[in-house]
């Protein structure tokens, strides 16, 4: 049986798309994060998170205590979460698309999503990327198509990476 894949390796492909995330939360390019960046990227991506949660959330993270986080304390985070239920941590990232909450990400709400997290494409795009994964061809993405489509995602780059 294969061993299951940790949750960095389900959202990232690598380390320019580790940085590229990274550099949407870092919205002033200082390469750190601070509170009011990590707030401000939640709040586009409309999750609203209390002062007193962000301050907790940046506690965990801060792993230097100075107050931001680094690429590498960003890095950590998604490596270390790899012990938590992966099934919860992909519900939670389907849930983040899945804006009106009926249970399908259409190419609509991924539109929206990209592009209020600074990553413009167009809905042509979205459709495109609908499509390539969407198995029962309602138009949209179910979470049994998104856990098919990151498993493959964790395949590939582990057959990549191993050179199988």
């Amino acid at each position: 049986m294969a061993s299951k894949p940790s949750s960095s390796t389900l959202y990232f492909q690598d380390m320019d798309e580790l940085q590229k995330v990274f550099n949407q939360f870092d919205t002033n390019g200082d390469g750190k994060i601070s509170v009011a960046e990590l707030g401000g990227v939640l709040k586009a991506m409309g999750c609203n998170y209390t002062d007193a949660e962000l301050k907790r959330a940046m506690d965990d993270v801060d792993t230097d205590k100075d107050g931001f986080i680094n690429l590498q304390e960003f890095s950590q985070l998604f490596q270390s979460s790899s012990g938590g239920d992966a099934d919860s941590e992909l519900k939670e990232a389907f849930d983040l698309y899945d804006q009106n909450k009926n249970g399908l990400i259409s190419s609509a709400e991924l539109h929206k999503v990209l592009n209020r997290l600074g990553m413009p494409c167009s809905l042509d795009d979205c459709v495109r990327m609908i499509t390539s994964v969407d198995s029962d061809g309602d138009g949209c993405v179910n979470f049994e198509e998104f856990q098919k489509m990151m498993a493959a995602t964790a395949n590939n780059r582990t057959t990549t990476n191993t050179g199988k």
